[in-house]
């Protein structure tokens, strides 16, 4: 049970999915319901995947490398925004401390986020960044399509610039 207590700091839970490649099923709706917004980080797999999440809850998100020019024109390539006093960096190939995608690398470097949400490598990972001072987060892949052996998805809270209460869902992928 998700319980958030608003007092004196508001605090939002954010859910972080990507690589949906088509779907957006039943299984993560319910896990995204306690949310209050749906981060997607590319690779949507069509409009109407997009238009299901946004019409589910509110979303900010990026276009992925399997997004043709619809989603292109509706999404960046690179979203920058903050949520209760934590910027937030999104893209779909953007890499991974150490590892950075050179033009994701730029995009850190000028606009020192404090969470850094990357897609694309279908593998779940949450990584701090001493060099950069942020959290690194890839939910891993949503959907049924890809190399991944599980879904993932990952929720938390945000309250005062600070993440709590980091949760992974984790199901069986459909072959």
């Amino acid at each position: 049970m998700y319980i958030c207590v608003k007092l004196y700091e508001e605090c939002m839970k954010i859910g972080i999915i990507s690589d949906t490649h088509g779907l957006f099923d039943n299984v993560l709706m319910e896990f995204l319901a306690p949310c209050d917004q749906i981060w997607h980080a590319g690779d949507f797999g069509s409009v109407e995947v997009a238009d299901k999440i946004a019409a589910f809850k509110p979303m900010k998100a990026v276009y992925g490398n399997i997004d043709g020019g619809v989603m292109r024109r509706m999404f960046p390539e690179f979203n920058l925004f903050e949520v209760e006093g934590a910027k937030v960096l999104m893209t779909h190939i953007g890499g991974y401390p150490r590892h950075y995608a050179p033009k994701a690398l730029q995009h850190i470097h000028v606009s020192q986020p404090k969470i850094f949400v990357a897609g694309h490598s279908h593998i779940l990972k949450v990584i701090y960044d001493p060099v950069y001072n942020l959290l690194h987060i890839n939910p891993g892949a949503a959907g049924n399509y890809g190399i991944h052996k599980v879904r993932t998805a990952i929720r938390f809270d945000i309250e005062a610039g600070e993440i709590k209460n980091m949760e992974i869902g984790e199901w069986p992928r459909k072959l």
